[in-house]
């Protein structure tokens, strides 16, 4: 890829002392053409299922492109600022990596916790804690003194309330799924647990203290990228291939798609007219995972 454009780094030129190389850029191009094939891959998978059962692939799908066009920017030296470490001058920070992740690891911890019974607000609490550890180490990042320490701090915090509800709550709570469900959710809370611990490792070594080389850091976040990318959601929604869709109560919204969509006249869990995507009463059939007045058994819409 580095020969057909020219070299990357011959077109756009580093901007810090200490930089990647050619082999650097290499690298970065191969995952990037892993990250485009799995994103293409994953949409023809998607168009294979019904509408109404596409939830887990769609949350994939947008977690694969923005990986594909994070590491597009990378392989081609784009997406860096240079900051300053003692004696050895500037180093590469690549933010853009940090904005892949602000969008990525959210929806992988929701696309997860999906598949458990914890309520909806325990859902996008641990969601807006993925958003405190990236930005966390961003900020850590870009801040030239000691003080990086301390938002490594507050970044590990909020990984550990996000191990916290992947290893402990969820678990305890009900898979309406079936307890095939259950033992799947279990390995792969288990996976993406031990792999988000090395991410710190990384940054500690890389961002942090600056031990190792921006070549060496390109390899290390790589491969953790593929594997919690491609590697694990394809094995993740694999899983749930055979699953009954109507179990988690998902649907589509519309009246006329998918299997699990309304059959229209009254509300389906409430006592208001109108189906899900019409519905206007508070009280109606809108309640999902303790959202709503009254108990309802629909889930949240999906397409």
């Amino acid at each position: 890829m580095s020969s057909t454009f020219g070299g990357s780094l011959d077109t756009n030129p580093p901007n810090a002392d200490r930089h990647i190389t050619n082999h650097g850029s290499d690298w970065l191009w191969a995952v990037f053409a892993v990250m485009a094939l799995s994103t293409l891959g994953m949409i023809a998978w998607s168009y294979t299922r019904p509408r109404g059962t596409r939830f887990f692939h769609n949350l994939a799908i947008i977690i694969l492109a923005t990986s594909t066009i994070s590491y597009y920017s990378m392989a081609s030296d784009l997406g860096s600022t240079p900051v300053r470490h003692a004696i050895t001058g500037t180093r590469q920070t690549w933010f853009v990596r940090y904005i892949q992740w602000f969008i990525t690891f959210p929806l992988l911890l929701i696309m997860l916790l999906f598949s458990t019974g914890l309520s909806l607000s325990d859902i996008l609490t641990t969601a807006f804690f993925a958003w405190v550890a990236v930005v966390c180490g961003l900020l850590g990042a870009l801040t030239s003194t000691g003080y990086k320490w301390g938002y490594f701090v507050f970044g590990v915090l909020a990984l550990c309330y996000i191990w916290g509800s992947l290893l402990g709550h969820g678990p305890r709570t009900t898979f309406n799924a079936g307890a095939g469900v259950r033992s799947g959710y279990v390995r792969g809370a288990g996976f993406v647990a031990f792999i988000t611990m090395m991410y710190p490792i990384a940054w500690a070594l890389n961002e942090g203290s600056n031990k190792i080389s921006p070549n060496g850091e390109m390899i290390w976040y790589g491969i953790l990228d593929l594997l919690l990318g491609p590697l694990f959601l394809y094995y993740f929604i694999f899983g749930l291939r055979k699953v009954d869709y109507g179990a988690w109560g998902f649907h589509s919204g519309k009246y006329s798609d998918g299997p699990y969509g309304n059959t229209g006249g009254h509300g389906v869990g409430g006592h208001g007219g109108g189906n899900y995507g019409n519905n206007v009463a508070g009280d109606a059939d809108y309640g999902t995972r303790g959202v709503g007045h009254t108990p309802v058994t629909k889930g949240p819409a999906v397409v």
